[in-house]
């Protein structure tokens, strides 16, 4: 018989339950970056800060994606600036320095490379602050919970438009009845 536990891997999405309501990750969308023996590390895509980019990493600042500001990645070290990219169909990356593809078009850009050299590559970039861990285990028992609901992702996730709710988008493209979870009130007091 099949075995119907979710698969994690790279290019993986995360989607909060409607009860995980701890502040750093309630109606999050996580990105996964990878997920191996040692634990999984992913980023949240749906959390921008009130940063500009070009006030951290100006050089950066042209290829991000609007709104053009520095995401929160996760609660794990904040001070720490990490980049993934969407590239453009058709995109070869082999022999450039700096990327390195997490799963399909989705890649993970050195932000000590040329964004010069970058910039033709991709479609946007995203460059956040911080990122999620989990060590081994640890996502398993939260998946047990059902903590989250572990989806595919799109290449556009990444790079999504600007004041778009990821969270309901990515499940409103699901299956019914998961479909139907998108529709869940943002505040249920205020329902």
């Amino acid at each position: 018989m099949a075995s119907t536990e979710p698969v994690v891997r790279p290019g993986s999405l995360l989607v909060s339950a409607t009860d995980l309501t701890e502040p750093a990750f309630r109606r999050t969308v996580v990105y996964v970056i990878e997920h191996n023996d040692a634990g999984s590390l992913g980023v949240v895509l749906n959390r921008a800060s009130a940063t500009a980019v070009h006030t951290v990493l100006p050089q950066w600042a042209d290829l991000c994606a609007r709104p053009r500001a520095l995401f929160v990645g996760g609660p794990v070290k904040r001070d720490a600036a990490l980049c993934l990219a969407t590239l453009r169909t058709g995109a070869v990356i082999e022999g450039v320095e700096g990327l390195r593809r997490v799963h399909g078009r989705v890649v993970m850009v050195d932000l000590d490379c040329d964004p010069d050299q970058v910039g033709p590559l991709v479609e946007g970039a995203r460059v956040f602050a911080g990122y999620s861990g989990w060590t081994m285990g640890q996502l398993d028992g939260e998946l047990e919970r059902a903590d989250w609901t572990v989806l595919s992702a799109l290449p556009s996730d990444v790079i999504g438009p600007p004041r778009t709710d990821l969270w309901a988008q990515v499940l409103r493209r699901q299956p019914l009845p998961l479909a139907l979870r998108a529709t869940h009130p943002i505040d249920v007091e205020r329902n």
